[in-house]
């Protein structure tokens, strides 16, 4: 044999990339690609009914209006609340100190509003909270309203 039909050796520094990476990879299953398909449809399904759901349950949405402390153990919040006027809401209404710390807070029950009061429709009251402090309140806030759900 001639060195001329002897395949040449690798060079101490070069392999083949196969070597180095491995070989190709495989090509996924029918079963794999049909697999992740439904995850995808249950997926997109699943993200349909919580925008759909999401957006049925009625909105509250609130302002403040202003507030006074007639004294260092009082608050009073004035507010107001749209939603609809057949809906009940709470709202929780918070009293603050100069430096911002909480020093009152009382959840407010919303009831239904007269339908049809009202340029709205109904769906506007004030609410006035009288909420007792700790301290002298320099402010009072909404935190949040919401509509409540079923009682356990």
């Amino acid at each position: 044999m001639s060195s001329e039909d002897q395949p040449a050796a690798p060079e101490p520094g070069s392999t083949s990339l196969a070597n180095r990476y491995g070989g190709q990879k495989r090509a996924l299953t029918r079963t794999a690609k049909r697999s992740i398909l439904i995850a995808a449809l249950a997926a997109g399904i699943g993200f349909m009914a919580w925008i759909s759901t999401s957006s049925a349950t009625p909105a509250v949405s609130f302002k403040d209006i202003g507030y006074s402390t007639p004294d260092a153990t009082l608050a009073e919040i004035d507010f107001q609340v749209t939603k609809d006027p057949a809906t009940d809401a709470r709202c929780a209404v918070k009293a603050l100190d100069a430096k911002f710390a909480v020093v009152g807070w009382k959840v407010v029950d919303v009831g239904p509003n007269a339908a049809g009061a009202g340029e709205d429709g109904g769906r506007t009251t004030v609410q006035r909270a009288l909420v007792r402090t700790e301290s002298q309140a320099v402010t009072g806030v909404v935190d949040g309203c919401w509509v409540p759900g079923p009682e356990r």
